[in-house]
């Protein structure tokens, strides 16, 4: 798994690729809470992810709780279909906010211009 980070000028955006699973969520958590515990608007780029596992969906809800916590918003965006899966059978679709494309997520998050 390989994960870099945007920085843009409302937003921290983390590339996801590879597989989340119980090997690499140690690292995923890591790099999720830190930049949640840094930025307002963190949004993650699922496009490169083609497998995520109970240990990933875990990593995502601690950082779902620590965003609310913080005060701070977490945004899913490009999930491919196994991911998307996996958070539908969880009905994690309606505790996320989801979007499509980057462009989405941004305007959504009223991010834009970087």
């Amino acid at each position: 798994m390989q994960i870099s980070t945007r920085q843009l000028e409302k937003a921290t955006i983390l590339d996801v690729v590879g597989k989340v699973d119980i090997h690499n969520t140690p690292r995923f958590r890591e790099v999720l809470l830190g930049t949640l515990k840094l930025e307002p608007l963190v949004m993650v780029n699922f496009e490169g992810v083609q497998y995520i596992d109970s240990s990933g969906i875990a990593s995502l809800l601690e950082g779902y709780r620590q965003s609310k916590a913080l005060n701070k918003r977490i945004i899913l965006f490009r999930l491919g279909p196994m991911v998307r899966s996996v958070l539908e059978l969880t009905r994690l679709t309606t505790v996320f906010e989801i979007y499509e494309s980057e462009e989405q997520a941004l305007q959504a998050a009223g991010a834009e211009g970087s």
